[in-house]
């Protein structure tokens, strides 16, 4: 008996960290652009997968920020609120000296306006109890500029066009 038990234990155990949910959203084109692409956010065991595929933006460096609301109403993205940042951090480079937990980086669009990104980590969750962790509910923007990774509190990132409401 004692066997089964903890056979059916360790089968229960591998099935949790085995198990993975996926959700992907469109990018919604802000501040007059014609910004496209998806972003899809996978949860795998302990740790959340972004990969985001935006097109037609301009050629070059774009900063992509986690934001603290889901809300891409206004016309320039402003509704989506500062850079989520649940443990009051300076603003910086993702995993050097502080940083928001909103601070992804930048990405590279080529001379067609086609950029992508992989981006993981074990600091994010989709939909979990812990709310400095919990994606779900935030924003997700693209910005015209590049994230310098100094300037307070945005990295000088220039205006939003493109932003995603991750439900």
């Amino acid at each position: 008996m004692k066997l089964q038990t903890l056979t059916l234990l360790a089968s229960c155990a591998l099935f949790a960290a085995s198990c993975s949910s996926s959700k992907t959203y469109n990018v919604i084109a802000k501040s007059g652009t014609e910004t496209g692409g998806t972003a899809k956010f996978t949860q795998d065991g302990n740790e959340v997968i972004l990969d985001l595929e935006v097109t037609k933006l301009t050629p070059g460096i774009h900063a992509v920020h986690i934001h603290e609301k889901g809300d891409c109403s206004a016309p320039d993205g402003s509704s989506a609120g500062g850079h989520w940042n649940p443990g009051s951090h300076n603003h910086g480079k993702w995993g050097e000296n502080q940083f928001h937990m909103g601070d992804i980086g930048n990405l590279v669009a080529d001379k067609d306006g086609k950029a992508k990104l992989t981006f993981k980590t074990d600091k994010w969750c989709l939909d979990c109890v812990e709310e400095s962790k919990n994606i779900i509910g935030k924003g997700l923007i693209i910005h015209a500029d590049k994230d310098d990774f100094q300037t307070q509190p945005t990295g000088n990132a220039g205006g939003r066009v493109g932003c995603i409401e991750i439900k």
